[in-house]
């Protein structure tokens, strides 16, 4: 069974960074953002998305191939459930 991701992101570019905590909302009424995870960076293939491996959030190429997709749907190319994956 597939789940949509916990967060999605959409982006213009390809390669994106990732380090967990970027864009988590801080203030009075919140809590503080977490420590997060090691920065990486990742590159969006054909497939026109990409997971990050430590906190699942998902990177969507705007107009890509995953854009307005139903996220749930998408093969889990981290898993490698994609057999035409690489």
């Amino acid at each position: 069974m597939n789940t949509a991701p916990p967060e999605l992101v959409r982006t213009q570019t390809r390669r994106v960074s990732c380090d967990g905590a970027t864009a988590i909302r801080g203030g009075a009424n919140y809590r503080p953002a977490a420590l997060g995870h090691p920065k990486v960076y990742l590159e969006i293939d054909e497939h026109g998305y990409v997971d990050c491996g430590y906190c699942d959030r998902r990177f969507v190429l705007i107009g890509g191939p995953a854009d307005g997709a139903e996220q749930a749907e998408l093969h889990d190319i981290s898993e490698g459930s994609d057999p035409g994956h690489r």
